[in-house]
């Protein structure tokens, strides 16, 4: 299959694939992995077991597939940024106005994450100030300034770069008092330190019932703003009107095994941590994401083979929501409600179909939302 679709069309308009990604990404999520997992439990499929071992989170150290749907997502969301800002700077935005607007955008990702944490219950004494969303927010923001400000490719490579090995070298050099440097246990590494001293509230992380790290804290905010920037050089890579739409998507994958390469390389000394979002965690999960990337955008974008996509790009199309949205609706009672009482004609699958009617009820509700243009965009 041949590249003809023109380099000014790949360059101008809406990339399908982002909003599919973002999609894939997000369904694990909404019920992809609870589907999965309990598919593997009722059948004897081996392909299952192997899809469901790779649905939980790794305790500490290594890196499975289920740790990749939040640096994915936060990589996508650097994707958008140069596109974003071109569209914006094309209809007479300034400088100015993209900083207002980031700024906006990211106050509001604060306050929704606070308010997954339930901070509207007032119970301060046990409210956990990281969030999920704050993360993506403040990392978003910080990624957004170095895009404004830094200017060329060149320059917020080297950012990446800064970020990357400046933190490596904070994780493994700065000594944590009372336990020494480069000690990257829960309770030893300097995350944690830094939370405990500086960040209010209850920490997500504990050991043996002691909070001790938060996985959204402050350094790993600064770590994942540079999974964020990479996102942002991807992003300029697909909008640069030279080379076509295959030569791009080789450039994405090929950087991709780099990344992933090297983080693989160091990962014996230095390993993966999506808790404490090392810069091997950042190596391997950003290689991934440019590899995904790049096979999306060559598939949908480029050979246009894009009819199977319309399923997921309801779902990233309306991402936030869709997160915050089980927090507020009961799908599931909902899923049980319609088909509570035909789940149990299949037997051993009758929790499939109910996980399965949850999905679809997800789905629907963000299918109305697009059918009515109603997109929660922060």
């Amino acid at each position: 299959m041949t590249d003809t679709t023109p380099t000014s069309d790949l360059t101008s308009r809406r990339l399908l694939s982002l909003d599919t990604l973002r999609g894939f990404d997000m369904f694990w999520i909404i019920g992809g992995d609870a589907l999965f997992r309990k598919l593997a439990e009722v059948t004897d499929w081996r392909w299952a077991d192997a899809v469901a071992g790779q649905l939980e989170h790794v305790p500490w150290a290594g890196l499975r597939a289920y740790d990749m749907i939040f640096p994915l997502f936060m990589f996508l969301a650097g994707v958008a940024i140069p596109y974003a800002f071109a569209s914006r700077r094309q209809r007479g935005a300034t400088r100015r106005d993209l900083l207002v607007k980031v700024l906006w955008r990211a106050m509001i990702l604060v306050v929704l994450g606070l308010i997954c944490n339930r901070i509207l219950k007032l119970d301060f004494s046990n409210f956990r100030f990281a969030s999920v969303l704050g993360q993506i927010g403040l990392a978003y923001l910080f990624a957004s300034l170095i895009v404004l400000y830094a200017g060329s490719f060149r320059a917020r490579f080297v950012w990446l770069m800064g970020l990357l090995v400046g933190y490596a070298v904070v994780q493994l050099f700065v000594p944590v008092p009372g336990v020494g440097a480069g000690v990257l246990t829960p309770g030893g590494i300097i995350n944690g330190y830094i939370d405990r001293m500086l960040l209010p509230g209850r920490l997500y992380g504990t050991v043996d019932g002691v909070q001790v790290f938060d996985p959204e804290g402050l350094l790993c905010i600064v770590s994942a703003t540079g999974i964020t920037l990479m996102g942002t050089l991807a992003g300029s890579v697909l909008r640069d009107g030279k080379g076509g739409g295959t030569r791009k998507a080789v450039t994405l994958a090929v950087a991709g095994m780099v990344s992933l390469g090297i983080g693989l390389a160091v990962a014996p000394w230095y390993p993966p941590i999506k808790a404490a979002w090392t810069t091997t965690f950042n190596l391997q999960a950003g290689g991934i994401s440019l590899m995904l990337l790049a096979g999306f955008y060559l598939v949908i974008d480029v050979w246009q083979i894009n009819r199977w996509t319309f399923f997921f790009r309801v779902i990233g199309l309306n991402a936030i929501t869709i997160y915050m949205a089980p927090r507020i609706i009961d799908f599931p009672h909902a899923a049980d409600f319609l088909f509570g009482g035909v789940a149990p004609l299949v037997g051993v699958y009758a929790a499939l179909i109910l996980i399965a009617g949850s999905i679809g009820l997800k789905w629907l509700f963000l299918w109305f939302l697009y059918r009515h243009k109603v997109f929660l965009r922060v």
